[in-house]
């Protein structure tokens, strides 16, 4: 159990310190990855990005992800029976979405290039892990030297997962309940952060 993301930040920069003579960039998850990000962030002496990416859901049942874009990138899996067209239409449209946002966050500061950088990518936590695994893979197109993933908590299936990734390093998870429904189970305060409270510490760090 965490107090609050601060301290599942403390713990997890504890954690990382054999990074510090790295070239590192540390990538938050927004808006929950942020406040833990910043942490890490001035910790290792990096700079603190985010790392935006949508699922394509199925056209009959959005919750089911059939693949996930980011501003640059896509990943697919399996599509039978869907439509490239729909598939065109739904990526424009979540590229549109994750366009404002991105200008949003990125409106003071430049984003920096994960080419030949040590990249750690931090969330408050996982469930699945599907949103983390596509995050990696639209990370590894940017070539970067290596890749870590960095939570405070995750059930033991989605660490598998992430762990048959061949473009991951390392996954870096501090608990992983038998017993798990959501993330915010483990925290004595989880509140939902504001996209302005995550621009902030965003800004702040850099």
């Amino acid at each position: 159990m965490f107090k609050d993301r601060i301290d599942a930040g403390i713990q997890l920069a504890e954690k990382l310190l054999p990074l510090k003579n790295e070239d590192v960039l540390v990538l938050a998850v927004p808006r929950g990855g942020l406040p833990l990000g910043a942490i890490i962030a001035k910790s290792l002496d990096a700079p603190l990005n985010i790392v935006f990416s949508k699922k394509i859901g199925h056209p009959s049942n959005r919750e089911y992800a059939i693949g996930a874009v980011s501003m640059d990138y896509s990943v697919l899996g399996d599509v039978g029976g869907v439509s490239q067209e729909y598939i065109k239409e739904e990526t424009a449209r979540l590229r549109q979405k994750m366009k404002a946002r991105y200008l949003q966050y990125y409106k003071n500061i430049r984003p920096e290039s994960l080419a030949g950088k040590t990249v750690v990518i931090v969330d408050d936590g996982i469930a699945t892990g599907n949103t983390m695994l596509v995050t990696v893979a639209l990370v590894s197109h940017q070539k970067p030297k290596k890749i870590i993933v960095a939570i405070p908590v995750a059930p033991s299936s989605a660490i598998r997962k992430l762990k048959e990734l061949p473009e991951l390093e390392e996954v870096i998870c501090l608990e992983t309940p038998v017993i798990f429904k959501a993330v915010g189970q483990f925290y004595e305060n989880f509140h939902q952060l504001s996209d302005a409270e995550a621009i902030r510490i965003l800004e702040e760090s850099n």
